[in-house]
């Protein structure tokens, strides 16, 4: 189905789930549906929140453009994860149990629940400052879990901006990824 100003294609999955849900991974469109569950419906329904979400991913496409790729060496990434480990774990007062630096296809990084760090091989690219805020939000999440408020308050209390850095780890992402699909050339 085509909306009016739908830009996006989408992908449908189905799964045995109770209720749908709509999520914009890394820019692409993706519905995830209860077995026989209509697309059309979903989309309609939220065809604003849909049209607000190209809007974005649009404007952070072409602020992607005038980002600067920091080059850094294996070594030197390391040093600067491990002081930003360092630092958010003396901050937060928490611990996680082991880091694993590989290629993700979707985050810059994740924790595991079982406290585990993992870093998108990616994240070199990115300005020293993003680097930390990353590794803050991760180890945020032995905090607390999910993206709420209680999340976001420990977040901003440490970064104000927090907002400009999430919008800025977006744009990152198309720039960064279409450096890497085009032979890793800058």
């Amino acid at each position: 189905m085509e909306l009016d100003r739908q830009r996006t294609p989408y992908k449908v999955s189905y799964r045995d789930i109770k209720y749908p849900r709509i999520e914009f991974t890394t820019g692409k469109l993706h519905l995830i549906l209860p077995p026989r569950n209509v697309p059309d419906v979903l989309i309609k329904k939220h065809k604003k929140w849909i049209s607000q979400k190209e809007d974005f991913i649009e404007s952070c496409l072409k602020e992607s453009s005038y980002k600067k790729i920091t080059k850094r060496t294996d070594e030197k990434f390391k040093e600067l994860l491990e002081a930003g480990i360092s630092i958010s774990s003396q901050r937060l007062g928490v611990k996680a149990c082991k880091v694993y630096i590989r290629k993700m296809k979707t985050k810059w990084a994740s924790l595991s629940p079982k406290r585990n760090l993992t870093v998108n091989t990616l994240m070199k690219y990115l300005p020293a400052s993003l680097v930390k805020y990353v590794i803050f939000h991760e180890m945020a999440h032995l905090i607390e879990k999910r993206h709420n408020e209680r999340f976001w308050g420990i977040i901003s209390r440490r970064f104000p901006d927090c907002r400009r850095l999430e919008r800025d780890l977006f744009a990152y992402w198309f720039k960064v990824n279409s450096i890497e699909n085009n032979g890793g050339y800058f």
